[in-house]
């Protein structure tokens, strides 16, 4: 019926359209089509009119006549608005009546108008009428007001399917007087807001024969519905809703059921086994609910006397196939695809038949029954088991065995899917017996031995899938011989040899070659030239070598899977390349050259990896490939920086650039790749990994000690976990000491570079390098969630300039051997829980300028001595168990020397250090002022002093 809303109490369903058509009558068009015009009065005729509300319907202007709306645009009609403002309502016999009241009939012509969307009738008085059926071609209707305008108690059949919630309804209770209604469909209309109490509502439509309200955004409970008076219901469909209930039991008890749709209805729970025992069941799919269970050797054990059609996929039933399933010789359509189905499928299928009625009393009968019937003309079935069916899908499952032999007499049978079992043993050569046969799926199982030659032989076939198996042998072109259909052909994984001559022709024309693992080669297929509709394309590991031949890039441009990887493919490939959108593209493991190319229009996967690509990775990947996806370059010859702007790239989940020539830093823009899983950089002679304020978690990679190159690791303010791996301390670039400078310019353009640099937390402040960043080495772990002990293996790197592991959970003691660190110029451990004493070894770090070991939990006297009397108590603070200087707690121990004399003592020692430190100044000043007063008045003496000054520093130099 279209797009279809309907209001009031009899069909309330209001779409948001009302105020569009308000002002009828106001159009900048006066005259209408002439066949809107002969609609519209063709409709007028039928009407009675008594109050004469149509007297402006005459003429040729009809968008000015009263109640019409015409498009702004075009002139066509799109509203009808004839409802009664004033209706009344008498309580005599005649019904309702009242001022500008119209009834009569409500003729077909408004067929004609192919623009309509709203239509208003309501309030008026057509008694009598049934709702007109061609209301449901009306294509584009939006709006259809008939409340209050018939009786319709008479209402048998009410069917509003709609596109995907084009229409909505909060209730349903205008149901309740449509007591003769049989057939209602509202499929794809949003319920959404109608809660649960719709199913209450159908007790009182005893009549109702057809249910419809499939994609209705459904919820709630449909576990009971009490009294179950839906004594005449055949036709159930409340397929895809979200009810997340148990399974209704009820509906074993409505015996008139003959079609029922439970699929993707969130269900969970048993399936009842009385199903089997519904006399004029036809169909029954409760596919897609991931929950419902049931024993197979139970639920089959049922008459289904009339049952075509079995969809319980994607389900839990469990056990074994009982041969009873034979008995369903009705049965076309049989799917059990992804459930715990167990055992072989059972060989006695085939065997069974239904006996005569027979009398062996009053006989002296020796022997078991099976004997005694042997030769016997007893079997009234036909010679085929299932004699009808159609389909058979069982494959995700844990089956097991050999495939039956019985599965030839499927003489119907158009699909047969076994794929991803435990089935052994060969694929049985009289399968080429099904001559209706379209699909073969077999994947994923344990078959062994050789593709029987009969297959070649089904004309019909379009998907041949026998891949992930055992099987082996020669596949030559009697394979394919009468595969004319053939679209799908699946081979890979197994070891299989094609043997096919160079000008051999297919007769098929596929869309998908899956043929890994397969020998191919030696030389590139030459059939796959006649393929031009191939899309998916796998010819990985088929011993291929040579180069890629040029025709095949006429033929690239329709695939959206290219997968030649794991051969010995040679030369270059051409830029950009020719290959479909959206694409996933595999070149690893060959040995490609040149540069790398980029594709004519974006993909989603690309792996280069293990050829011998060279060059720098293009400046200008993100504008070729915004929306990549896998992205891997690893093990080839690539040389230049890092693309800052791969950080455009932010769909990326996998960025593999490692084993090449890689050098310079990662821009932090990669951090804008909010879907990354895995960045691999390792033997890329990386010098600076930054990757701080961002939203990374999980732990640090052990295999970061692989970056040889590496200066500055900085990965502080992110939601790092787990503990520091002692591997840091492998870390070659930080293990010896930087000594030469590195000024890196990158990415000339017209005269400009970039230059080199980079922020460092460094002594508490940020610090920016450029020229003198190859000096720096430095670790920055601050601002996670790490913990364990303090990693010992990072007093190995000698070369460690800047330490900040600040901020995070770390425990244990600091270790005496963290004076080997002995470039150390800032050094950060605050906020975290470390233990035990401050090493006096630190005071021997001449270069410290920087220390902060506050809010831990050391204790012990502070070591204030050398070098650590520079700083002050800031860097020692929120230690309880610390004391001494610069601390204002003192050591109980230091009191306990001092005894009794201990202001005395120290009253005179602050005498003597005064007029040392006084001396001292006094002497520093005159030995500068006085030879500079002597260099000011003779000139010769100054002039000499500088040349032997000058001439040190060249020698030292």
């Amino acid at each position: 019926m279209g797009r279809l809303s309907v209001l009031g109490l009899m069909l309330t369903m209001l779409c948001a359209i009302t105020s569009d058509y308000a002002s009828y009558g106001a159009s900048r068009f006066s005259n209408c089509s002439e066949n809107d015009l002969d609609a519209l009065i063709d409709f007028k005729n039928g009407l009675e009119d008594p109050e004469n509300r149509l007297a402006s319907w005459k003429g040729s202007n009809c968008c000015q006549w009263h109640g019409i709306s015409c498009d702004d645009d075009t002139g066509a009609i799109v509203a009808i608005n004839l409802g009664n403002p004033y209706h009344v309502v008498n309580s005599d016999s005649s019904g309702r009546y009242g001022f500008w009241n119209l009834s009569g009939e409500l003729r077909p012509s408004l067929i004609k108008l192919k623009s309509l969307e709203y239509l208003d009738l309501s309030f008026n008085t057509f008694n009598d009428i049934p709702i007109p059926e061609f209301l449901g071609s009306l294509e584009n209707l939006q709006y259809l007001n008939l409340s209050e305008a018939g009786n319709l108690h008479r209402l048998q059949f009410f069917d509003v399917s709609a596109e995907l919630f084009a229409l909505s309804a909060d209730s349903l209770d205008w149901l309740t007087g449509l007591v003769s209604l049989k057939h209602l469909a509202m499929n794809r209309v949003d319920l959404s807001l109608v809660g649960s109490e719709w199913l209450g509502i159908l007790k009182n439509l005893p009549n109702l024969t057809e249910l419809h309200l499939s994609v209705c955004g459904l919820t709630g409970s449909i576990t009971s519905i009490t009294p179950v008076n839906l004594t005449s219901l055949a036709v159930l469909d409340l397929s895809l809703n979200h009810f997340n209930s148990l399974f209704p039991n009820w509906l074993v008890n409505i015996s008139t059921l003959v079609y029922v749709d439970l699929s993707d209805c969130d269900l969970y729970g048993r399936i009842p086994i009385g199903f089997g025992e519904l006399p004029n069941l036809h169909y029954l799919s409760l596919a897609g609910n991931n929950n419902l269970s049931a024993s197979c050797s139970q639920l089959f054990r049922g008459s289904w006397k009339k049952i075509q059609i079995l969809n319980f996929a994607s389900n839990k039933l469990h056990g074994k196939l009982p041969s009873s399933v034979a008995n369903m010789t009705s049965l076309t359509n049989f799917d059990l695809f992804d459930n715990k189905v167990e055992g072989g499928i059972p060989s006695s299928i085939a065997r069974l038949c239904y006996l005569k009625e027979f009398d062996l009393s009053g006989n002296n009968l020796t022997g078991s029954l099976p004997e005694i019937l042997q030769g016997t003309d007893l079997c009234v079935s036909s010679n085929s088991p299932l004699p009808s069916l159609i389909s058979m899908r069982l494959g995700n499952n844990h089956l097991k065995g050999k495939l039956p032999e019985w599965l030839s007499q499927l003489e119907n049978l158009v699909e047969l899917t076994l794929s991803y079992n435990l089935l052994q043993g060969p694929i049985p050569a009289s399968l080429g017996n099904l001559k209706n046969l379209t699909k073969l799926n077999l994947p994923g199982n344990q078959l062994n031995g050789t593709l029987p030659e009969t297959l070649g032989s089904l004309p019909e076939l379009s998907v041949l899938d026998v891949s992930s198996n055992s099987l082996t042998g020669i596949i030559s072109e009697i394979h394919f011989s009468r595969l004319s259909k053939l679209k799908f052909l699946g081979l890979s994984s197994n070891s299989f040899i094609l043997n096919v001559s160079s000008s051999w022709i297919p007769p098929f024309q596929v869309q998908s070659l899956n043929m890994r693992s397969c020998q191919l080669g030696p030389s590139f297929p030459s059939w796959l030239k006649t393929q031009q509709g191939v899309s998916f394309l796998d010819f990985s590991n088929a011993s291929i070598s040579g180069p890629i031949p040029n025709w095949f890039w006429d033929i690239s441009s329709k695939l959206s899977l290219l997968n030649v990887s794991l051969n010995q493919l040679q030369g270059q490939l051409p830029n950009p390349l020719n290959i479909a959108p959206f694409a996933d593209v595999d070149f690893r493991s060959n040995l490609l050259e040149g540069p790398i190319p980029l594709p004519i229009v974006e993909i989603e996967l690309l792996d280069l990896s293990n050829n011998h690509f060279s060059g720098p990775i293009p400046q200008n990947i993100s504008g070729s490939m915004p929306n990549l996806i896998f992205l891997s370059v690893s093990g080839n010859r690539l040389t230049g920086k890092i693309p800052g702007s791969i950080g455009e790239m932010q769909l990326l989940q996998v960025i593999d650039l490692s084993r090449n020539s890689i050098s310079g830093s990662i821009s932090s823009s990669i951090g804008n790749c909010t879907f990354l899983k895995v960045l691999d950089l390792s033997y890329s002679s990386l010098r600076i990994l930054s990757l701080r304020s961002n939203a990374f978690s999980g732990e640090i990679p052990s295999k970061l000690s692989n970056l040889s190159s590496l200066q500055v690791l900085d990965l502080a303010e992110n939601n790092l976990t787990g503990s520091i791996p002692g591997s840091v301390g492998d870390l070659k670039a930080m293990a010896h000491v930087q000594n030469i400078v590195k000024y890196l310019l990158f990415g000339r353009y017209r005269g400009i570079y970039y230059e080199e640099n980079l922020v460092i937390n460094t002594k508490g402040q940020q610090q920016r390098y450029t020229k003198t960043l190859s000096l720096v080495t430095s670790i920055d772990l601050s601002g996670n969630n790490l913990h364990g002990d303090f990693p010992t293996q990072l007093t190995k790197l000698v070369g460690l300039v800047v330490l900040n592991l600040s901020r995070n959970h770390i425990g244990g003691q600091i270790p005496e051997n963290i004076s080997g660190l002995r470039q150390l110029a800032s050094l950060d451990l605050s906020s975290n829980n470390l233990s035990g004493g401050i090493p006096s070894s630190l005071s021997s770090l001449s270069f410290l300028g920087y220390i902060n070991l506050s809010r831990n939990q050391l204790s012990g006297k502070i070591p204030f001595e050398g070098h650590m009397t520079t700083f002050d108590a800031s860097s020692f603070a929120g230690n309880p168990g610390l004391c001494g200087d610069p601390l204002p707690v003192k050591c109980q121990d230091d009191e306990s020397d001092k005894g009794g004399n201990v202001v005395e003592d120290d009253n005179e020692d602050e005498f003597i250090d005064k007029w040392f430190y006084f001396s001292l100044g006094l002497g520093f000043a005159a030995g500068i002022i006085v030879p500079m007063f002597i260099f000011s008045i003779k000139k010769p003496c100054s002039d000499a002093y500088f040349k032997f000054v000058d001439k040190i520093v060249d020698r030292l130099s």
